[in-house]
């Protein structure tokens, strides 16, 4: 009788509703063992006849799990129901070959590759979400206290990207009571429990009342007040252990003192032979084939059924597809402790036998590693560190990295204890530390990696195996940069070295390939350039399609400005043509990338996004939706707000998140958010968004594309809440302590913000301003300007830093009045009114009507200085056409602003035409409020009394809606009152 968890069960159908309405969601289910999680489980799929149920199991293997166990267990059950070309046909990209990882039916598997393991999560989740489209899915993976690295990576995945599977529900189950302080489920559930979609499930003991009706249902009657007295003291409401201490026969019989003996009583009454094959299968693990357990046992198949049935019939063996589980682990635990240790050594050695007779009684990699974990716990070093070799190789092939960095570990533990052992497994240690390092890179182990790398190259002579060597200087060199470790060039460097110039090989071509990427500096850039030219001869020479594509793309890059995009698009196209003969899906992505990125640089907005969308596509197709699909969906947005197209690009943002990219990529997603939200007067949207990108890159070191613009987007937030002085001492600092000029493209839209803040700011900081305009137009006349996108920032900029500065703008002045009527002011405000113009119409020809339309009301300002009413209101209407469709609210308040004050471009204030309904004086205190001053120096300024001005401060703040004088000085700012 299933009794009690009425909440838990109305936890779990809550989750489902949802999932059946189109959403997804996850249930983490937790409990000590016995408490009846597989129970609850099954109870509640019993009452689900609408859903597809998958079931998969993790699976204890010594002290760790097999590679994906829950996942194969459900490729497998998929496959027996639809067939093969059934599940093939569900597969997104209409190919298995990623599945091929998990299960042999599907063929051979396809290229490695830092892909690889993208690729097989990408189509486990695609095809859940193909079963989904027909009815909703319920994904059970059940005891994840035994998961794996690379099972806890493949979970955490499908669970952060289950929104995008409509109708997917997943139950996770684990023992709470397994969790010690270091187990690796922890931090996955601490995390997983933070989404918004999984709910946390703590399944409780039974109340006594439960536990009566358990017992009632278990004896048929119920059992006497003292008994149960007796039993629930002794189980403490476990279910397990009421249902074990009612099986014992007898009221007489005292209670077992252990819990092993607890366990083991309902064994015990079992014939002779069925616990000694109880014994054997013990050492098999929680779950055993068939033709396995028949094979170690040594039984025909009349005397094996003979054997199992009665642990079937009594409860503690359930068949279990094609093979057989202990009914709790508990139990298989207690049979496999109780063992002595001779009988240890000799199943473990019977069961390491029969798989080497016959390794194909197990799926891959499952029967690798498990003749591994046999030879090793038998105790047999010799076969121990060969078959962890083989089992090494097999969790590559199925990329569990986490489980190859085990196997290639223990085989460095049992390397001094077995004699020739370069010769058992045809590989020497250097060669076997080679590959380590590599899988701890792999497995994300990065610290490992580089020890492991060192303790290499520290065996090996450089000078006598210069090819090793440099293989291993590449690896170590790789793993320092994605740690952000100085010496990665170093180590670069010095395998080129190592790598025989006239010789030319795949390794050198890898080496030369992964330097010319790393050289960023400007003082490297004609390394970089003859470094990447050799990689790509040497990839065309040996044949190695991936190293001739990333070449041309390192080659491209090098080779051509953004004031040279056609001949970039032609070299683009080529690495294109490269990479796609190759098969090389990494250069494949990366030219979409680097193609998308160049075109947006060079101000070629419509044809980056076009490019962009496209290479998202790509990235779908081959199974990469969620590592470079998003971050081209990062070149996606970046034209789009460009274009002024801010709401499909906040859908591509919104989208991109959703799909929860790494951090640096969503830092780069909320960017884009976060000018959109400036713009549009969102402050408390973008403070949240900042403080978010905030946080992502201050945990590590940066370039400059992702820091100048995270900058500007501080100091344009500081400024908008009014918060002028922290926004020009940020300026500051930042001029002070970065190099502003080795990246053009991102320190131009810096300086423009930089000379904006300084021309708006307040006099009561005239002083600090005034020191940052040298440092600024020095930067402006030294920086490059590569293509008409930094042209037009360079426009911007010097008709700011020339009103700065109160001198001419340098380039041809604009007809207008005969110089003889011009004051030397108005000469000036001619000048600017050009260098406006100018600023203007490049980002109009660039079709970024932000842009123009701010730098319209800039003119405007000029062409009103000047005295031309007609010329300051054309501009006005057309920066208002502009501004309006994008919803920027901050540059329409602007406008209205301006021209009410000017008395142009729009609807005229009432009365006597001031702002905000202020009076003339209201207008001359709020000024003297703004620049800081108290009411004794306003009235002395304004040769008014300090009563008087108290009067007309009160006015102010009730006019402008706020509560103290520093919001009032925040809006006076922020309405430009005061220009």
């Amino acid at each position: 009788m299933f009794v009690g968890r009425a909440r838990e069960l109305a936890a779990l159908g809550d989750a489902l509703a949802t999932a059946r309405s189109g959403a997804s969601s996850t249930v983490l289910v937790g409990g000590e063992a016995g408490v009846g999680k597989t129970r609850l489980i099954k109870e509640f799929t019993g009452r689900s006849d609408d859903v597809l149920v998958l079931v998969g199991g993790c699976l204890e293997l010594g002290t760790e799990g097999l590679p994906f166990a829950p996942f194969t267990a459900v490729l497998r059950g998929l496959v027996r129901e639809l067939g093969r070309d059934g599940v093939a046909a569900l597969v997104p990209g209409g190919t298995t070959r990623g599945l091929a990882r998990l299960l042999p039916d599907f063929g051979e598997p396809d290229k490695d590759g830092a892909e690889a393991r993208a690729r097989l999560f990408e189509q486990v989740l695609g095809l859940l979400e193909r079963l989904a489209e027909e009815r909703p899915v319920l994904l059970v993976v059940e005891d994840a206290h035994w998961a794996d690295r690379s099972t806890r990576d493949l979970l955490s995945f499908l669970v952060r990207y289950q929104r995008t599977a409509a109708r997917l529900m997943i139950v996770v189950t684990y023992r709470t009571d397994e969790l010690h302080r270091t187990h690796p489920l922890r931090p996955l559930l601490a995390e997983l429990g933070r989404i918004e979609w999984v709910t946390r499930v703590e399944l409780r003991r039974l109340t006594r009342r439960e536990a009566v009706a358990q017992a009632a249902g278990i004896l048929e009657r119920e059992p006497s007040a003292a008994t149960m007295d007796l039993i629930y003291a002794r189980s403490e409401g476990n279910p397990l252990f009421v249902e074990a201490l009612l099986s014992e026969p007898g009221g007489g019989d005292p209670l077992p003192e252990s819990l092993r003996d607890l366990l083991l009583a309902g064994v015990e009454r079992l014939p002779d032979e069925t616990q000694e094959l109880l014994r054997v299968a013990s050492a098999g693990g929680q779950r055993m084939e068939h033709d396995l357990l028949s094979a170690v046992a040594g039984l025909d198949e009349s005397a094996l059924s003979r054997a199992l049935r009665p642990a079937v019939a009594g409860n503690v063996l359930v068949v279990d597809g094609e093979g057989y589980s202990f009914r709790h682990a508990l139990i298989r635990e207690a049979l496999h402790d109780d063992l002595l240790p001779g009988e240890h050594t000799r199943l473990h050695t019977r069961y390491a036998e029969a798989l080497e007779r016959d390794l194909s009684i197990l799926p891959a990699p499952r029967g690798a590693i498990e003749l591994a974990h046999h030879w090793h716990s038998a105790h047999n070093s010799t076969w121990a560190l060969i078959s962890a070799w083989r089992a090494a190789a097999a969790a590559r092939k199925s990329t569990a990295y986490d489980e190859q960095l085990r196997m290639l570990s223990r085989v460095l533990e049992l390397w001094d204890q077995v004699p020739g052992a370069a010769e058992r497994i045809g590989c020497d240690r250097f060669e076997v530390f080679r590959q380590t390092a590599t899988v701890a890179h792999l497995a994300g182990e990065f610290e490992r990696s580089i020890a492991l790398a060192t303790a290499g190259l520290a065996e090996l002579d450089h000078e006598s195996d210069p090819l090793r060597a440099a293989s291993l200087l590449r690896q170590r060199g790789l793993t320092r940069y994605d740690l952000g470790r100085p010496g990665h060039i170093d180590d670069l460097r010095r395998a080129a070295e190592l790598t025989p110039a006239d010789q030319p090989s795949k390794l050198r071509g890898q080496v030369l390939e992964s330097l010319s990427r790393m050289l960023h500096g400007a003082e490297d850039w004609p390394e970089k350039l003859a470094t990447a030219r050799l990689a790509m001869e040497i990839g065309h020479e040996v044949g190695d399609a991936t190293v001739e594509a990333h070449a041309m793309i390192n080659l491209t890059w090098t080779r051509y400005r953004y004031s040279e995009i056609e001949a970039q698009l032609v070299a683009f196209a080529e690495a294109r043509r490269l990479a796609a003969a190759g098969g090389a899906f990494n250069a494949l992505m990366r030219c979409a990338i680097s193609e998308s990125d160049a075109l947006e640089g060079a101000g070629r907005h419509e044809q980056a996004a076009q490019v962009a969308r496209d290479g998202i596509e790509e990235a779908g197709q081959y199974g990469l939706a969620r590592t470079s699909g998003t971050f081209l969906s990062i070149n996606l947005a970046e034209p789009l707000v460009s274009l002024g197209r801010w709401d499909e690009a906040l859908q591509v943002i919104e989208h991109a998140l959703d799909l929860v990219p790494p951090p640096p990529y969503r830092s780069s997603l909320q960017g884009f958010a976060v000018d959109i939200a400036l713009a549009r007067g969102q402050l408390d949207r973008a403070e949240h968004l900042l403080a978010s990108s905030r946080s992502i890159l201050s945990r590590g070191t940066y370039r400059d594309q992702s820091v100048l613009p995270h900058l500007c987007r501080e100091v344009r937030l500081l400024q908008a809440r009014g918060q002028v002085q922290e926004a020009v001492e940020l300026a500051a600092r930042t001029l002070e302590e970065r190099d502003l000029l080795n990246a053009p493209r991102y320190s131009w839209p810096v300086l423009v913000v930089f000379a904006q803040l300084v021309a708006d700011s307040p006099g009561s900081l005239a002083r600090l301003c005034a020191s940052l305009v040298p440092r600024l137009r020095a930067l402006g006349q030294s920086l490059d300007v590569e293509g008409d996108l930094q042209e037009a920032h360079r426009l911007t900029f010097s008709a700011l830093i020339a009103a700065l500065a109160g001198s001419e703008v340098s380039g041809k002045r604009p007809p207008a009045l005969p110089a003889d009527r011009l004051s030397s002011a108005a000469l000036i405000e001619v000048d600017r009114l050009a260098a406006w113009d100018r600023a203007v119409a490049a980002w109009e020809g660039l079709r970024e009507p932000y842009a123009e339309a701010w730098c319209l009301v800039r003119a405007a300002q000029a062409a009103l200085a000047g005295g031309d009413r007609q010329a300051a209101g054309a501009r006005l209407v057309r920066a208002r056409e502009l501004a309006g469709p994008l919803g920027a609210t901050r540059l329409l308040e602007q406008l209205d602003v301006f021209g009410r004050r000017a008395r142009i471009g729009g609807p005229e204030e009432p009365g006597d035409g001031h702002p905000q309904g202020l009076t003339a004086r209201e207008l001359e205190v709020l000024r003297e409020v703004t620049d800081g001053r108290s009411n004794r120096e306003i009235a002395g300024a304004l040769f008014i009394s300090v009563k008087t001005v108290s009067v007309h401060v009160s006015n102010i703040l009730a006019k402008l809606a706020v509560a103290t004088r520093g919001e009032a000085a925040a809006t006076a700012h922020r309405l430009r009152l005061f220009d």
